[in-house]
This record gives C-alpha cells, structure tokens and sequence, in this order.
C-alpha cells in the first residue's frame, strides 16, 4: 500500500449564488433566498481555496446557485430543482443537467476512475456549510465531518482530522448535522468505486466567518488537515490493505 500514491479531489457543489444570464428571469424575486443559505454555501468557496491549492490533483467548484442545480443531488433526487426550475419543461431541464450538472460530475467521475485504473488511492473532499440556526434551532457544532461507518478509511480519515481539530479547541460532530450517507456527490461516487475511494464531506458553521474568526477557521483548518497521515487511512492499524478499499476498482 505504502507504495501507492494518493490522489486528491476537491470539490465545492454550493460555491456561489450566481444565475447565468439565461435563467436570470426566473430569478427576477428571488433576490432574499438566493442570499441565503438556499442559494449557496457561504464561507464554504473561501476553506476550498485555503485546503486545496497544495493538496488537489484535481479542484472543481460549482458556477451557479443550487437553485438552478444542485450539483450536490443524483438526478433522480426530488430535489435537484428547486421551487424557480423544477416547473420548466422537460427539454429546458435537460439543458440545464447538460449545461451544468454533467460537466461538473462526470469531471469527478472520469478523475476518480482514471485515478483507481492507475492503482491509485483517492480521497475526496467535499467542501459545504450549513447555517448555525435552522427552522427556530440552533445546530451546536463548529465542524461536521459527514462520511459512511461502514467505510474503514472514511472512518479513520475523519476520526483523524476531527481529533486535530478538536485539539485546537473547535466543537466537530461526525455525521452532523446531516448523515454521511445521504445522497450526495461523495454517496454516487461510493456505489461506483467500493475500493480504494474515500469521501468525506467537510460541513462548517457559517457562523464561524466573521472578521474576528476567520482568519482562525482557515488557518486550523489547514494545520489540523496537514496533520493527517492521508496514506496510512487506507491500511489497519497493522499495516495491512484494508480489505474494504482493495482490489479491482
């Protein structure tokens, strides 16, 4: 195992709140929730930039609100449009999936299997945030770190980078405040590749990205994700290959 080398990918599914031009009539009053956590994931673009640009093999980041499109959901989710598009005719759908959901999965897809064929070993790190305060309810954590329990090299990846951090004084919840399993990007890319595939979805409090905590955030961020030995999550405590991440991808 040790003489595999680890590829890295980087993905930000809610990185804007932008509409293209095209569908900007759709959006003409909905100026309030395309600012709000339904539009996008603030803070979550800024942590991509600061984790990936020494670590990625490959970095993709989402061009357009979730409200066009959410990258994040499979295409069969109910879901992937929201409220202003899932009322567009199915030939208008179609375009936008082609336009901008396509490009942006099968990218991933085609690195990941490119990766796995060349023996490789693949983290996947998905980078969002949630809002601190949802339908009247505050969400306690800091960090969420969102991954399968079944999946060995899930498990020990977030343990890992979760013990560093809480090191540094920072409340991380596993699986909070979503489940790991959930359909997602990094859900499809585990039915597709059971070995040698990790993915972990990074979730941050919005709240943490005032003036005063931001500079904070993305610096223990980055040290505590420097930390992680990201080789040794994908062999047992005994050096061995886990059984779960090996074989044929």
């Amino acid at each position: 195992m040790a003489s595999r080398a680890l590829r890295w990918l980087f993905t930000c599914e809610h990185a804007t709140r932008h509409v293209p031009p095209a569908y900007r009539p759709l959006f003409s009053k909905a100026g309030s929730v395309l600012a709000s956590h339904r539009g996008w994931d603030p803070g979550a673009l800024e942590v991509f930039h600061a984790l990936g640009p020494d670590r990625a093999d490959l970095a993709l980041e989402g061009r357009a609100t979730r409200l066009l499109v959410d990258l994040n959901r499979s295409l069969h989710h109910p879901r992937l449009f929201s409220e202003f598009t899932r009322k567009l005719p199915e030939i208008d759908r179609r375009a936008i999936i082609a336009a901008w959901w396509r490009p942006f999965r099968d990218a991933a897809e085609d690195a990941v299997a490119r990766w796995l064929h060349d023996n490789h070993c693949v983290i996947h790190l998905s980078v969002h945030s949630f809002t601190p305060v949802l339908d009247g309810r505050s969400r306690a954590a800091d960090f969420g770190l969102l991954y399968d329990p079944a999946r060995q090299a899930e498990r020990r990846f977030a343990d890992a980078w979760g013990r560093r951090l809480r090191a540094r004084g920072w409340n991380v919840r596993m699986n909070y405040p979503y489940r790991g399993v959930s359909d997602g990007h990094a859900t499809a890319l585990r039915r597709r590749h059971r070995d040698r595939y990790a993915g972990v979805e990074l979730e941050l409090n919005q709240g943490l990205f005032g003036a005063a905590g931001r500079r904070r955030v993305l610096a223990d961020l980055q040290a505590a994700l420097g930390e992680v030995d990201a080789v040794t999550v994908f062999t047992d405590p005994a050096g061995r290959a886990d059984p779960a991440t090996e074989g044929p991808a």
